[in-house]
Parts: structure tokens; C-alpha cells; sequence
């Protein structure tokens, strides 16, 4: 698929600080999308593996925090909103991966729809399957269909909304607090994955911003 966008203008970095720092909210939207779509066409034009490996690290290292500076208030109705949801995913899931596993496990448990096995997660289910299955999708954005890729994402979230639903039904007797909050995780899990699905509708019609 291809698509007509603005081509990244290169500024001097103070110029990239004032936008950043400020509340010009159009001039931020612009970088963002400029920038994600540039990563995108970068990456999957030179397919070079090791620029695709570095490119899924930044969401288990530092480059997140510079992607978050651009694109973690956009929307999912455009490609860097779609891209920040997907390395927040992988983040969340490094800062707990055995937790993850254990949600996944639930959810998959609870499951009465082809989610799981859409998701595709290696069996058995541990926290390093969890990882890997997130670095997977990250590289089928590059690599792959990014439709696919995303309706694989939006597939992990359904199951982890239902394993953190599961969690809150366990908790809910002996911790309303827990419960609680494990119900607010489910319902984010959910709206993740409708926002994503909804991305991936829009990526095959063209109207991915």
C-alpha cells in the first residue's frame, strides 16, 4: 500500500525543541505524522534486518521516551497513534511479563472467540512468549501486512481484557481495591483493542492519517 504524505522537513534542533515544548498542538500533530510515516516508509522500503531489530527494541529501551514526546497523544485514527498503542503494549508487558502471561493464560482460558489463536502467542504461554509474541507484531508492521499486524494486536488486547477480567473476579471477594483496578486494566485492554482493530479498518481503506 502506498500513500501520499508530507515529506519530513528537516529543521534545526531548536526549531524541533519549540515544537516539541510548545502547545501548538497543529505543529506537534504534523511532526507526528510526519515522522511515523517516515519510519514506516524507511523501514519497510530498505527491509535491512538489523534496522528492523532496532527499530522493534525502542520499546524496551530509551527511544521510547522520545517517541512518547510525539506520538502519544495522537489519536488512533493516524499511523503514529496506531504505532505509539503497539510499542505501549510491548512496554507494559516488559514491566511485567510473567504478570502478562499469567493474564494471557486467563484470558485465552476465557475465551469463547478465535482471538487467541489470531494473537498466535507460543505454547506454552510464559513471560519470554509474551515478549516475543509483542516483538513479532512490532515487526510485522514493518516486515508484513500492517493490517494483519494490527488485527493481531487488536486480537492480544481482547484476550488480556478478558484475563484481567477474570483476575478482577478472583480479587473481588478479598480485595475491592485490587479488583478494581484490575477492572479498570481490562476495560483499557478493551478500548486498546478497538482502537487498534479500528486502525487496521483504516489502514486497509486508506484513511490512516
Amino acid at each position: 500500500m502506498t500513500r501520499e504524505h508530507l515529506r519530513p522537513v528537516l529543521q534545526p534542533s531548536y526549531t524541533f525543541d519549540w515544537i516539541i515544548g510548545s502547545d501548538e498542538a497543529g505543529a506537534a500533530h504534523r511532526l507526528a505524522q510526519e515522522t511515523s510515516w517516515a519510519l514506516l516508509d524507511r523501514v519497510r522500503g530498505g527491509a535491512d534486518p538489523e534496522v528492523v531489530e532496532r527499530v522493534v527494541g525502542l520499546a524496551s529501551g530509551d527511544g521510547l521516551h522520545d517517541i512518547a514526546e510525539l506520538w502519544a497523544g495522537q489519536t488512533a485514527h493516524s499511523l503514529a497513534g496506531v504505532l505509539w498503542r503497539l510499542y505501549l503494549l510491548r512496554r507494559v508487558a516488559d514491566a511485567d511479563p510473567d504478570g502478562a502471561a499469567d493474564q494471557f493464560r486467563r484470558g485465552v482460558s476465557a475465551a469463547a472467540t478465535i482471538d487467541p489463536v489470531v494473537a498466535g502467542a507460543s505454547e506454552p504461554v510464559t513471560s519470554r512468549a509474551i515478549i516475543e509474541l509483542c516483538d513479532t507484531i512490532l515487526r510485522g508492521v514493518f516486515t508484513g501486512d500492517l493490517g494483519a499486524a494490527l488485527e493481531r494486536a487488536a486480537s492480544y488486547c481482547r484476550v488480556m481484557a478478558l484475563g484481567a477480567a477474570d483476575l478482577a473476579d478472583n480479587r473481588d471477594a478479598h480485595d475491592d481495591e485490587l479488583a478494581a483496578s484490575l477492572t479498570t486494566r481490562a476495560l483499557r485492554y478493551s478500548t486498546l483493542g478497538q482502537e487498534i482493530h479500528a486502525g487496521a479498518r483504516r489502514w486497509r481503506y486508506g484513511t490512516l492519517a
